[in-house]
């Protein structure tokens, strides 16, 4: 039966279906109620766990490092500067193999210092070794959460679970919360084949010279390659397990014989999926859900433009004299196709600035109007800027 949850609360609640042993975090807005609710389900009774409170996020990570590699189902959550602080225990979890979960409540990165949604931060440890998974609703976002524990320990990699700080973890919505039969059917007691025995001493985290260091990053490239298949079969088996699917790698909605398409992360799907039936007069357009970032899923991503003259990019965030992040992973990942759509690039909703509805008919009257469009934020208004800034 559904309830009304917060979404912090529901991933607290979701978190704690899984059995972690170890809770390791520091708060952050908008991660904060993430944590409060596990440590009150802790105080409670309700959840049998050793809850870690720390004195930084880089010693929450730590903590959930040495747990894990102890034998313990561990968790965190954390969000912009957090992640930034957690970044080199970041790239030594996923370079040990260590399977953890990690939320990220996705938030701007200072300067200008901004408490408010875009996906900077995930997006600036991308290439650190985790599987990063992004939620369009905080019921995706609970039941991923739960998908997440049993991939990161079927891949021994870690996974972080992307939601919209504020759009989604502080909205209230009626949610399906799982039973703990459910997921004790789903994800079976923690195991890990490396675990640390003092009967059975190992060396971890050592040193690697030249003769070895490019071996080690093919076999983790190639694991996080193999993890496809992973996050694919977790989405199948609870998409039966609950009758909630949303699309392993990515998801597409929208007329099959559609010219244009929309791919974007996150809740902003919520806002386009909206705007669709408010402007039915707009050009027909598929809208694609990218869930997985890493593994970045190439051969799913060709099939889902199989057919469209134009396709948008999407996204909350960028690289500063770059341009847009996922949109050049897409062009590299089309660039493959004989017919590939022309790409339009866009960022929108930057620093928690609102995405209207009708963004919708303005990004597709902009992309039937002009050549492809290398890299643009869409929303920013330049007559605010000095001349030479725009």
């Amino acid at each position: 039966m559904p309830q009304a949850l917060e979404g912090s609360q529901a991933i607290a609640q979701a978190v704690a279906l899984c059995r972690p042993e170890v809770v390791a975090a520091y708060p952050i807005t908008p991660q904060t109620h993430i944590v409060e609710n596990i440590a009150k389900l802790v105080a409670d009774g309700k959840l049998n766990c050793e809850m870690v409170s720390v004195e930084s996020e880089f010693s929450a990570a730590s903590v959930v490092l040495g747990a894990v590699a102890a034998g313990s189902r561990a968790y965190t959550a954390s969000a912009s500067q957090g992640i930034l602080l957690m970044a080199e225990v970041l790239y030594n979890i996923a370079g040990l193999r260590i399977p953890a979960v990690m939320t990220c409540a996705n938030r701007a990165v200072a300067a200008p210092l901004s408490i408010w949604n875009d996906q900077q931060d995930s997006m600036a440890v991308r290439d650190a070794g985790w599987i990063q998974l992004y939620c369009a609703d905080n019921q995706e976002a609970v039941d991923t959460t739960i998908q997440a524990f049993r991939i990161a320990e079927r891949c021994e990699l870690p996974v972080m679970v992307c939601m919209d700080g504020f759009t989604l973890t502080h909205t209230l919505e009626p949610l399906e919360v799982p039973s703990q039969e459910q997921v004790d059917g789903f994800l079976p007691p923690f195991s890990f084949a490396r675990t640390l025995d003092p009967r059975s001493p190992i060396s971890v985290g050592t040193l690697v010279d030249p003769n070895y260091y490019s071996e080690a990053r093919h076999s983790h490239h190639h694991a996080l390659l193999r993890a496809q298949e992973e996050i694919i079969a977790a989405a199948d088996d609870w998409g039966q397990l609950s009758g909630r699917h949303y699309g392993g790698l990515l998801q597409v909605d929208g007329p099959e014989d559609a010219r244009l398409g929309i791919l974007t992360l996150g809740s902003v799907l919520g806002t386009l999926a909206d705007a669709r039936e408010e402007y039915p007069e707009a050009p027909a357009a598929k809208l694609i859900k990218l869930r997985s970032f890493r593994p970045f899923p190439v051969e799913a991503l060709q099939q889902a433009c199989a057919g469209l003259s134009d396709l948008i990019v999407l996204e909350r965030a960028l690289s500063p004299g770059g341009g847009g992040i996922v949109g050049a992973e897409v062009r590299a990942a089309l660039s493959e196709l004989p017919d590939a759509p022309r790409v339009h690039n866009f960022a929108v909703g930057l620093g928690g600035r609102d995405v209207p509805l009708d963004i919708y008919p303005r990004l597709l009257a902009a992309a039937q109007s002009s050549g492809p469009t290398r890299f643009a934020i869409f929303d920013a208004e330049l007559d605010r800027l000095p001349e030479g800034d725009r």
